[in-house]
């Protein structure tokens, strides 16, 4: 079993950034591919970023220029930069780590609880 903890998120004016980080414990891989969904009220999870074990990084269409995913093997811990957070960013966000990644919420088998950013205007 893989344990995920997302922390860093928080409320803060549109402009403005934020830093999620993710730790990893137990039975952990470097092969994982690591993902940020969100899930804003009233709508489905989507895919924001990943990153694979291989340091491909791929983004949703709509954060591509303001978040950035990294990863830190040694520390069991991924990132995800938020700049120029707009109104729209606002949900509830969730790490994932999973053997086949990609896009979908189906290629992640492990799940964070997941932490709120409110972007206010």
């Amino acid at each position: 079993q893989v344990q995920l903890v997302e922390s860093g998120g928080g409320l803060v004016q549109a402009g403005g950034s934020l830093r999620l980080s993710c730790a990893a414990s137990g039975r952990t891989s470097s092969t994982y591919s690591m993902a940020w969904f969100r899930q804003a009220p009233g709508k489905e999870r989507e895919f924001v970023a990943r990153i694979t074990w291989m340091g491909r990084l791929f983004y949703k269409d709509s954060v591509k220029g303001r978040f950035t995913i990294s990863r830190d093997n040694a520390k069991n811990t991924v990132y995800l930069q938020m700049n120029v957070l707009e109104l729209e960013d606002t949900a509830v966000y969730y790490c994932a780590a999973g053997s086949r990644g990609g896009e979908s919420a189906l290629g992640y088998e492990y799940w964070g609880q997941g932490t709120q950013v409110t972007v206010s205007s």
